[in-house]
């Protein structure tokens, strides 16, 4: 019950140059998004894990208990990318936030937004979002 769905969905993240897919895990009940990415020690390149949440709010996260620098991108209702929090440090208890109302949190690893040219602005496509084909 409180496990991450496995791998298998996926989502894209649309920038002004490419559409990039990422194959992720999705954590849904508060118990699946209090456990979130803790204990790994790899993330591949095109993975990551989207946080569900029901309504649009200033989404905070941490990373205790989590051994990888990850990258946060905080997501719009509409799948726009409102904020992200890049290369977060492991194991901080330091509080991250949305810089502005969210429904979802993309955790891919650190350093992906920067490889990618993903910036705000950016949309994430996902059923979740209802802007999928």
């Amino acid at each position: 019950e409180g496990e991450p769905q496995p791998l298998g969905d996926r989502l894209f993240v649309l920038t002004e140059d490419a559409r990039y897919e990422f194959f992720i895990e999705i954590a849904i009940t508060p118990a699946q998004r209090s456990q979130g990415l803790m204990y790994r020690t790899e993330l591949a390149a095109n993975a990551g894990m989207l946080f569900q949440y029901g309504e649009p709010q200033i989404i905070t996260m941490w990373m205790a208990n989590t051994l990888i620098p990850l990258d946060m991108i905080f997501i719009a209702a509409n799948g726009r990318i409102v904020s992200i929090a890049e290369r977060t440090v492991p194991e901080s208890r330091a509080t991250i936030a949305s810089e502005a109302p969210a429904v979802a949190v993309l955790e891919v690893p650190g350093g992906t937004a920067d490889r990618l040219g993903i910036v705000p602005t950016d949309v994430v496509i996902h059923h979740f979002f209802g802007n999928t084909d």
